[in-house]
């Protein structure tokens, strides 16, 4: 499957700076846009959402400052600050504003790509779901998945993963599953308890085999750890 195109906003009063700056971004196979004035920065950011802003701090109409503090209140797009002065990047750090990156004019368009890439690559990093730490529990659907991989789980198992889900790190002995699996007190014999475990083990490290979720504490129970 052929990745998405990012496109990336280029704010910047000065053409030559931004046409510069947008041919290297092509080269790289980055699709731009460019705005020379901060009236227009909000709407279109709000229409067509692109993937990181290049916003100059001086520009006409609006300031920089302004646009990013009404930015964020709707949107988390990365942003890279630019400005003339290597002062105001001191002055914006102490603001703690909390851009992604600040570059200082005169800039090297080819470096500023590289940047781009490396705040792509930070902010996917941080979006992406954690694996194998991906449980989620539907308790009144009572379904299960892990990693993305649904749970084939029968009522027992999925009454004991969900009650280890809210009682995850803890160690619990047979007698206390039972009492929490088996809502009717039926009597079952350790055996049945270890034979859920197994089985709840065995789908659990089939969805997401790099470790083992519920460990077997000598004398004591289990514990069920993400």
């Amino acid at each position: 499957m052929t990745p998405l195109v990012k496109t990336i906003l280029v704010v910047e009063d000065e053409p030559s700076l931004a046409i510069v700056l947008c041919e290297y971004l092509a080269q790289a196979g980055f699709q731009t846009h460019i705005i020379d004035n901060g009236l227009e920065v909000i709407d279109w950011v709000k229409q067509h959402k692109p993937d990181l802003l290049i916003l100059d701090l001086m520009l006409p109409y609006r300031d920089g400052l302004d646009i990013y503090r009404e930015l964020r209140t709707f949107s988390q797009i990365p942003v890279v600050m630019a400005t003339a002065r290597v002062d105001e990047i001191d002055r914006l750090l102490g603001l703690e504003l909390g851009a992604d990156d600040y570059i200082c004019k005169p800039y090297s368009p080819r470096e500023v790509v590289a940047r781009i890439k490396n705040v792509l690559r930070r902010t996917a990093e941080v979006a992406a779901p954690s694996t194998p730490h991906g449980l989620v529990i539907n308790d009144e659907q009572m379904k299960a998945t892990f990693d993305n991989h649904e749970l084939t789980l029968t009522p027992a198992e999925f009454r004991l993963l969900s009650f280890f889900n809210q009682h995850s790190g803890q160690v619990f002995n047979r007698d206390q599953l039972m009492q929490k699996i088996y809502a009717d007190h039926r009597l079952v014999t350790d055996r049945t308890i270890d034979s859920h475990i197994k089985n709840l083990r065995k789908k659990l490290q089939d969805a997401a085999p790099d470790n083992e979720y519920i460990k077997s504490i000598y004398g004591v129970g289990y514990r069920f750890t993400l």
